[in-house]
């Protein structure tokens, strides 16, 4: 969650640093630090809140002659969001800075123990036991100290070390916690928790594993195994992203202008993955055949938040026409039971960033319980994807919106295809249903795009009786009912509004009670093989002066006679009406937030990318 960035080159390191910090911003922050290294000392600076208030404090810092140094922003879990909490944390003498991602588990018996031995702490986070614990064992060779200090640590870490006795060098640990380098001839080299912050630079980018140590200087960097101590050959990946991508392009937030971007995220995700003649799809990262596919008896889907939403759509699909049985499983909840997970299993996990602490730790647990694991991931070359059997990647591009918008559209897309897939290798589907679903799922990018505009003027329209609720229900069954659960959440991440997501059928158990002319309630009601039992439940809402709005299908008069809020779409076949139901929920949830004034892309307590637990 937390961000951090690294640079030694020939470059001024102050707005380099600061450049990458912002581009970090969208993975949640309470506080912000920088340090670099001038005429042989440290140069802290540190704020609590935005990285604007950091910005001020530096002021003509920004023109520094320096050329190395770390930042930090930071997500608070030990301590409070103070400035003395804020990273980079020292050790006693001044000389020696840190900055970390993580938590350290034991970090209260090793701050006892370095207080016995004289060590003075200024802070109440669990990282500056890293300052001191590291300069407990410096002498001169500053990897070695490091190579103590976590030996001792127990937890999750990302960490940048720098020490005026090493002034040209910068330390990256890896374990659990996502690090990338960056290197380039020309600019340097570069340290960051997430793609983004190199993007300005440089597109070739090194991924360290866990238990990996990077020594890095402006024009070279070695990364060694923690465990052998051995040298590494590591690959340098080209992304084929650019600094563009993560810019407004001329909207007013991030999500909105991702929300633009959905239908090129499907033909991103889709193109050259079916074969329209033949109907079959190609998916060779996934590296399964047809006797592996053969074997499986049920499939595991396993995720969270918005991808568990993702998940449960499948669900439906891969049950229908793959034939195999499918539990969907919460990663925070799926390791902390009595997994009847075995060989003939398959995990499927699905995550935007690749690194979610719970998905990882539950797609490990299934590895060692014997099942295969493939992984629905948006970042090349992630922890997930290095550690699944298979991959499908989702190519949606850096989204930086906390809420997640074309991540979730584009993993809908890869799983369809991945469901297409399955189905073809179990031979459960015919050629001319799979060249009439694949078709469908082409022709769904270019459906959203005639309808997004249209879409978002009915949406802005409508708000001016809603936006000021404090409550809200989202409802629907079928296919409608995960994307339901999905409105709700993005309404109440972004506009801080409560909201809840349900069955349309469970009404009648219990949150029907809630149901009175203030309340009000979204329905999803597609004419699909749902629909008259969808339109009953409305009717049931109707009874009780519930304040409706129906999203339904061109043509449906009889939507206008239970409320003048209706919000029309094409009719689409059944199976592509999540991925279409899900852009006026996203609009209105995005356009009652912009109305309250709220942060839209960077909502408060929320990170874009829990690398924590």
């Amino acid at each position: 969650m937390c961000g951090i960035v690294g640079y030694c080159g020939p470059r001024r390191v102050v707005p380099v640093v600061l450049e990458g910090l912002r581009r970090l911003e969208y993975r949640g922050y309470d506080s912000a630090g920088i340090v670099y290294l001038e005429n042989g000392k440290l140069i802290k600076h540190r704020s609590e809140g935005k990285l604007s208030n950091l910005e001020m404090i530096i002021d003509s810092a920004i023109i520094a002659p320096a050329h190395i140094g770390l930042g930090h922003t930071r997500w608070a879990t030990h301590g409070a969001p103070t400035t003395n909490n804020a990273h980079p944390h020292s050790d006693c003498s001044g000389d020696l800075v840190v900055v970390h991602n993580g938590i350290i588990e034991n970090y209260h018996s090793l701050r006892e123990e370095l207080k016995s031995k004289g060590h003075r702490f200024s802070s109440e986070t669990d990282t500056e036991v890293l300052a001191h614990l590291i300069e407990e064992y410096l002498e001169d060779d500053l990897v070695s100290a490091v190579k103590e200090a976590v030996g001792r640590v127990e937890g999750s870490y990302a960490i940048g070390v720098l020490w005026t006795g090493l002034p040209d060098t910068l330390i990256a640990v890896r374990n659990q916690s996502p690090l990338v380098l960056g290197t380039s001839t020309e600019q340097g080299t570069f340290l960051a928790s997430d793609i983004p912050a190199l993007l300005p630079y440089t597109n070739e980018v090194v991924f360290l594993d866990d238990m990996e140590l990077a020594v890095l200087k402006a024009d070279s960097f070695k990364v060694y195994s923690l465990i052998s101590g051995s040298l590494l050959d590591k690959e340098v990946k080209t992304i084929n992203w650019n600094a563009g991508m993560a810019e407004k392009g001329g909207f007013k937030h991030f999500m909105l202008k991702e929300i633009f971007e959905q239908p090129q995220a499907i033909t991103n995700t889709v193109s050259g993955r079916i074969n329209l003649e033949s109907g079959s799809v190609e998916l060779p990262e996934v590296n399964f055949g047809k006797e592996d596919i053969g074997r499986i008896d049920r499939i595991f889907l396993v995720a969270c938040g918005t991808s568990w939403h993702a998940a449960l759509v499948a669900k439906y699909w891969i049950e229908k026409f793959a034939h195999i049985p499918v539990d969907v499983d919460i990663a925070s909840e799926f390791r902390y039971r009595h997994l009847l997970v075995n060989d003939r299993v398959l995990t499927v996990s699905i995550s935007q960033s690749g690194e979610t602490a719970d998905t990882l730790a539950g797609i490990r647990l299934a590895r060692k319980l014997g099942s295969k694991v493939i992984t629905i991931c948006n970042v090349v070359g992630s922890t997930m994807t290095r550690e699944a059997d298979g991959t499908v990647y989702t190519h949606a591009g850096p989204e930086i919106g906390v809420a997640s918008t074309k991540a979730f559209i584009s993993q809908l897309a890869a799983l369809f295809l991945f469901t297409l897939f399955l189905a073809q290798k179990k031979r459960t589907i015919s050629p001319e249903k799979s060249r009439e679903l694949g078709k469908a799922l082409i022709d769904i990018a270019t459906v959203v795009e005639q309808e997004l505009p249209r879409i978002q003027a009915d949406i802005v329209k409508l708000i001016d009786n809603f936006y000021d609720c404090r409550d809200f229900l989202f409802v629907g069954r079928g296919l409608s009912f995960p994307i339901a659960l999905e409105g709700a959440l993005k309404l109440k991440e972004i506009s801080y509004i409560h909201a809840e997501g349900y069955a349309s059928g469970e009404l009648k158990h219990g949150p029907i009670a809630l149901i009175d002319k203030e309340m009000p309630i979204l329905a999803l009601v597609p004419q699909d093989d749902v629909y008259q039992k969808s339109l009953s439940n409305v009717e049931e809402i109707k009874a009780r002066q519930g304040r409706l709005i129906l999203i339904g299908t061109e043509g449906d008069s009889h939507l206008r006679k239970l409320t003048e809020d209706v919000i029309y779409l094409p009719k689409v076949p059944d199976e592509m009406n999540p991925i279409l139901y899900t852009i006026p929920a996203q609009l209105l949830a995005y356009e009652i937030a912009s109305k309250r004034g709220c942060d839209v892309d960077q909502p408060r307590n929320l990170a874009k990318s829990v690398t924590v637990e």
